[in-house]
């Protein structure tokens, strides 16, 4: 039995678009490549809100953060830390020989922008990198408040992981000044893993200009050369992008601000319902995530039984990441999920906790 994905990534994908990667195959440098791949990507700049070039890569997320640090980093970079996903950030940029200072807090805790205008007033870093969505703890960054501070400090690149929340949430990049955002598209683009798509500023550019050793898969400057041909450096997964372009179709025809309002009732209904069933949330209050919620296992069942029971079902669920296993069960509600999908779920819950 499909058990429906209420998980962090991948989500629920929908018949039409798996049905949509089955589409006849065509060659990445034919004409017909060229209208499909500008298609999509005018579509992912009305998501963002944006003029900024968007760079589509056949990678994961992780990819794009490996290239952002290795196109857009020479003197030293700060890194925001706050759980697991936005500690790989610092990962990387230090597995790439780059300077890297982090600005660390406890995990459940946003990263507040008066803590970055302290470190960036020393002058010591040419780039910062964030989590807008912390994925492991259910964290939103106050990126609006955050944004204004970066403002201070036009010389320094600003860099964003928009994973969990890109295509759930408004961002809207050329208003915010964000030089590099990026995601993959298996999670609030509701798609197969496999592509990852980022937003890359002029300013990032024209950084990435000055840096050496910038690699080859994700060198800005390789691939802005056959962007500017709606082409992609290397051979890309047409499949993908073929889902992508319908995805984007169907998103602007939901409406972008009833999909951000579909996915932020849905974070509410699932807040609510763990406030009325005795359990708390990891996250901060006032930085809990539109499209996952991390929730303490206050009532100490084991993550594994709820999820045999939901399986029965048809559903599945995330336990805590890391060290949080058992301690928080994680649910996701993203994508294309619906309130009516967030009601039967979390039915079924309270079905296994009465027992």
């Amino acid at each position: 039995m499909h058990k429906r994905l209420f998980i962090p990534g991948p989500t629920e994908v929908r018949k039409s678009n798996l049905e949509a990667m089955a589409t006849p195959m065509i060659g990445h440098r034919f004409p017909e490549f060229d209208v499909l791949f500008k298609s999509t990507v005018e579509k992912v700049q009305k998501l963002l809100y944006t003029n900024n070039i968007i760079f589509v890569s056949t990678s994961s997320s992780t990819g794009l953060m490996e290239g952002a640090m290795r196109n857009c980093v020479s003197k030293r970079v700060l890194s925001c830390v706050n759980g697991a996903f936005s500690k790989r950030w610092a990962q990387i940029g230090e597995a790439n020989g780059k300077e890297v200072d982090r600005l660390e807090v406890e995990w459940g805790k946003a990263i507040k922008p008066e803590m970055i205008d302290e470190k960036l007033k020393t002058g010591k870093y040419d780039a910062i990198s964030i989590a807008l969505n912390e994925t492991s703890t259910g964290v939103y960054s106050p990126i609006t408040e955050i944004a204004e501070v970066m403002k201070k400090y036009p010389d320094v690149i600003f860099m964003v992981d928009a994973v969990s929340c890109m295509a759930g949430t408004k961002i809207e990049v050329d208003k915010l000044g964000i030089d590099v955002v990026l995601a993959g598209v298996q999670k609030a683009f509701a798609l197969p893993p496999g592509l990852a798509v980022a937003a890359i500023s002029e300013k990032a550019m024209e950084k990435a200009k000055t840096v050496e050793n910038r690699g080859y898969y994700f060198d800005f400057l390789v691939m802005k050369k056959y962007y500017d041909k709606w082409e992609t450096p290397a051979t890309p997964s047409i499949s993908h992008i073929y889902a992508l372009d319908k995805q984007m179709s169907y998103i602007l025809e939901e409406g972008l601000d009833n999909r951000f309002n579909r996915h932020l009732k849905m974070a509410e209904y699932t807040r609510n319902w763990a406030k009325e069933r005795g359990f708390t949330m990891f996250s901060e209050e006032g930085y809990h995530s539109p499209t996952v919620s991390c929730i303490n296992n206050t009532k100490g069942f084991k993550v594994g039984d709820l999820n045999a029971f939901l399986a029965e079902k048809g559903a599945v669920i995330s336990n805590g990441y890391g060290t949080l296993k058992e301690k928080t069960f994680r649910i996701a509600h993203m994508g294309d999920t619906q309130m009516s999908n967030m009601e039967e779920l979390l039915s079924w819950i309270d079905e296994f906790l009465s027992k």
